[in-house]
């Protein structure tokens, strides 16, 4: 007997959710996947249960540009309670250390210096990071030791917003990598107060902002046409280039292409746009463009 046919569709483009807490990433993917009936949907960086904020998410050919947004900047506003240090870093963990200690503000900001730029910083025990294919997380709630090694991620700009007593809210600004909950847990011990995260909501994700998420209470108030945006939304930091018809369909068959005239782009990344829909992705090369992914949608 033939299994039956899926009743899904084609759907193509980014949705900007605005994830809320107490859900996972995957979650919230899974929810919009079934709200837009789309056969493919993946979202472009995990946003822990604790977590609210900006979560894009990529459907059908869009999947193909995830790793664009996910090596994009991030900012995240966040709050570090003060006093105590939790296994998982955040306040759904349990309390493995204590202090009585309380930073000043001037200590506060003097601090932050030395966690801007590129610094080493050891993930968290409860991440998503594979060890021996297994994820850290799974380990660490089994009860195993885990003891990831740290490695450099880069911070563009860390401020603080607000300060209390027993917690202080900060806006940082990083790269790929980068873990709110261990920057909170290394702030508390260069303050010798210790320290979790609170509360975090993530602001920014590469080229999308909070200003375009929708609640994910609120998406099927919208037609999936409105909410989606195109599936070039995620390469607006790169070249564009526009192309005919013919041109695409030899970079859609894997073939490079070449830029002729005065006016033709120098090399590095770049994306080839026909008829306003994105055609290929890839680099300019000795006058060619080279595709890397090509994309299949209409135009």
């Amino acid at each position: 007997m033939n299994a039956p046919r899926s009743n899904r569709v084609e759907v193509n483009g980014w949705a900007v959710l605005d994830k809320p807490v107490g859900i996972t990433s995957t979650q919230a993917v899974a929810r919009l996947k079934r709200l837009f009936n789309a056969k493919k949907a993946g979202h472009a960086g995990t946003l822990d249960p604790l977590a609210s904020g900006v979560l894009p998410v990529a459907f059908g050919e869009a999947t193909k540009t995830v790793p664009f947004v996910q090596d994009g900047e991030k900012t995240y506003r966040f709050t570090i309670a003060w006093g105590a240090e939790t296994d998982s870093d955040d306040a759904d963990g349990v309390a493995v250390a204590q202090s009585e200690r309380r930073p000043e503000t001037n200590e506060i900001r003097a601090a932050l210096p030395a966690f801007t730029g590129t610094i080493l910083q050891r993930p968290p025990a409860f991440s998503a990071i594979k060890i021996a294919g297994e994820r850290a997380y799974d380990l660490a709630r089994d009860g195993e030791i885990v003891d990831l090694a740290p490695r450099p991620v880069e911070i563009y700009a860390l401020a603080l917003v607000a300060a209390d007593r027993d917690a202080a809210a900060f806006e940082a600004r990083c790269g790929k990598g980068c873990y709110v909950r261990a920057l909170a847990r290394d702030l508390g011990r260069a303050l010798g107060c210790l320290g979790h995260v609170a509360e975090l909501r993530r602001t920014r994700v590469g080229p999308f902002a909070e200003s375009q998420a929708i609640a994910l209470a609120h998406m099927a108030e919208f037609p999936v046409a409105e909410t989606l945006l195109g599936v070039e939304a995620a390469l607006a930091h790169l070249r564009k280039v526009v192309v005919d018809r013919e041109s695409a369909a030899r970079l859609r068959r894997g073939q490079a292409i070449l830029l002729r005239g005065r006016d033709a782009p120098e090399a590095g990344p770049a994306y080839a746009s026909c008829g306003g829909v994105v055609v290929a992705v890839g680099a300019i090369e000795a006058g060619e463009l080279v595709p890397g992914r090509v994309f299949n949608l209409p135009f």
